[in-house]
């Protein structure tokens, strides 16, 4: 009996000592990462939430707003092997996963090698995904989801860990492609990336126009990545959240009950969804320092995790109402 007594509050404190070790390892690559992404900026957070709770991000931005910049610093900060993918119409699937090619031997005897494609890193930057073809963006479908591609028949395990930071243009710009629905519901959350406030955009404008950029060392290895994000899924939830975030999750389809916002929607998140935000809010709790998530978590990471999984249908478009809208009013009826 003495043994187990014992050994209940060592365990406890173990854990404890892990996660407060995480905590401070993020929130110092939060400050690094700060350093190069000037400004109060959510997006940050959002990114190494995505990276800690072992999901991709899709990054939405106009053009000139630092996303590029943002996951090549978050690439040398969390130190992960990184490769870059320029999207562009012309690109081929092959271009990404890689492909086999014919060589001749010393004895003349003809053979298949695999020459591996970019994908094959740590953290890949797909940048302007949307400016590719849905064919060559689907090619990503397989990687994403199983961490592994096929060619020729032939499975390749992709390195872990493995994410995929993706930029993109609005829509609304000239020369993209919606991404499939399939593809989407890959993507842990959407991070929107928005104009900065007059200040910031001073300061941007003064440190990237006057002498040299501060250096970015980084602060992590993908070994400790992959140890905080093994230690999110260990990490104790309670019921009541866990309640709230399946509300939320069922509340945002076109047939659930409640009426005012099931009229507006086409199609609207399925299980995977909960399962992005249950590891989302407590890799969020993990970085503020907290064992636990609460409600709080739930409520400010609905519209990332949510938003690009739900689609609206006419009805909503011709009175005005936007996703952003459905899911905000839904978070305030349950959370």
């Amino acid at each position: 009996m003495s043994d187990l007594s014992h050994s209940a509050p060592a365990d406890t404190h173990d854990v404890v000592a892990e996660a407060e070790q995480i905590a401070t390892q993020f929130q110092t690559a939060r400050t690094a990462i700060r350093s190069v992404i000037l400004g109060e900026t959510d997006f940050v957070d959002l990114a190494l939430i995505t990276l800690l709770s072992g999901g991709h991000g899709l990054i939405v931005g106009v053009p000139g707003l630092a996303k590029t910049k943002l996951v090549e610093t978050l690439g040398l900060v969390l130190g992960l092997n990184s490769k870059r993918i320029q999207f562009t119409p012309d690109l081929m699937p092959a271009d990404i996963t890689g492909s086999e090619v014919l060589e001749e031997g010393r004895d003349h005897q003809r053979s298949f090698r695999f020459i591996k494609g970019p994908v094959f890193t740590s953290l890949l930057m797909a940048d302007e995904i949307n400016r590719a073809s849905p064919r060559t963006q689907s090619a990503l479908l397989q990687a994403m989801q199983e961490h592994h591609v096929t060619v020729a028949g032939t499975a390749y395990e992709l390195p872990r860990p493995f994410h995929v930071m993706a930029t993109q243009n609005p829509i609304e710009q000239e020369g993209t492609y919606p991404l499939p629905e399939a593809q989407l519901d890959r993507f842990l959350m959407q991070i929107d990336v928005t104009y900065p406030d007059a200040a910031t955009e001073k300061a941007v404008l003064l440190a990237t126009t006057m002498g040299n950029a501060p250096p970015v060392r980084a602060v992590l290895t993908a070994e400790n990545l992959i140890k905080a994000q093994d230690f999110v899924r260990i990490m104790p939830m309670g019921e009541s959240v866990v309640d709230d975030i399946l509300t939320l999750v069922r509340a945002a389809r076109h047939d659930s009950d409640e009426k005012d916002v099931a009229q507006h929607i086409a199609w609207g998140p399925g299980p995977r969804a909960g399962q992005a935000l249950m590891l989302a809010t407590r890799a969020r709790a993990l970085i503020d320092g907290r064992l636990a998530p609460s409600q709080d978590d739930v409520a400010a990471l609905a519209i990332p995790v949510l938003k690009h999984r739900m689609a609206l249908n006419f009805r909503a478009r011709a009175e005005g109402v936007t996703v952003d809208d459905l899911i905000g009013r839904l978070v305030a009826r349950h959370i």
